[in-house]
């Protein structure tokens, strides 16, 4: 059941999604970059691809390492008075906004979220929101860091989750991503790339993975190169809502 179209259906995925402990590895050096970045940046970045299950059981891994109960993701900030009433309460109202399809909402994420706030006090952050009919990629990256940064002010501890796109902290191809709007900010915010080594996700529709690494590898958070890198060896498919265009 990748997606679901109706609420009634969203909130059974919901409780039925299992709230696993991923086994994570993280090595010395890489926990003590994260820390570093928190300490000097009051934020944590990661990366991710939309769609994949165990996206927000990495996410609750992340945040119970580095001891974080701020958390920032690429979520519409409309939304945030239903998913605070769904912490509340634990019924989601619904919004347009659940149901773009792209996989960044899904089953596992509202789980967590609801696990996390019954654990203890817990700050969330939407930074995605309106934007112009005209604005550039840049641009809109710009808004988003923004909207983050407003939100998370210096003393904050954030971990902020985005597409894989948003996170570098310099220039791309695409223009300037939110990472690197941040360091101008922030010097010293770090980025965690998740790394897929293969398996499925849900982005508007089943996707796969290409195979690059051995599934038998441990799900990993390390230093490659100077950056840090979360590896995923396998992904499987979230429960995303997804409604058709009216």
């Amino acid at each position: 059941m990748p997606c679901v179209a109706s609420l009634e259906e969203f909130h059974q995925a919901i409780g039925e999604f299992a709230l696993a402990d991923l086994g994570l590895v993280i090595e010395p050096a890489a926990l003590a970059a994260g820390r570093q970045s928190l300490d000097s940046s009051g934020l944590l970045l990661v990366g991710e691809t939309h769609g994949v299950r165990e996206n927000p059981l990495l996410i609750r891994s992340l945040m119970q390492a580095f001891g974080l109960t701020s958390l920032a993701l690429e979520w519409d900030e409309c939304l945030a008075p239903n998913i605070e009433a769904f912490l509340a309460s634990g019924t989601l109202a619904d919004h347009r906004w659940l149901w773009s399809g792209d996989g960044r909402i899904t089953a596992g994420h509202l789980a967590v979220l609801a696990e996390r706030a019954a654990a203890g006090p817990l700050q969330l952050i939407l930074f995605d929101g309106v934007i112009g009919a005209d604005w550039s990629w840049s641009q809109q990256d710009e808004a988003m860091a923004e909207r983050l940064l407003a939100a998370s002010p210096p003393g904050t501890r954030t971990l902020a989750v985005a597409g894989g796109y948003h996170t570098p902290t310099a220039p791309l191809e695409l223009g300037v991503p939110m990472g690197a709007w941040l360091a101008r900010q922030r010097p010293g915010v770090r980025e965690i790339q998740i790394s897929y080594g293969g398996g499925r996700f849900y982005n508007l529709g089943p996707c796969q993975f290409d195979r690059r690494i051995s599934p038998q590898q441990p799900i990993r958070l390390h230093q490659h190169d100077g950056e840090l890198v979360l590896d995923l060896p396998v992904a499987s498919e979230a429960v995303v809502p997804q409604r058709p265009p009216q």
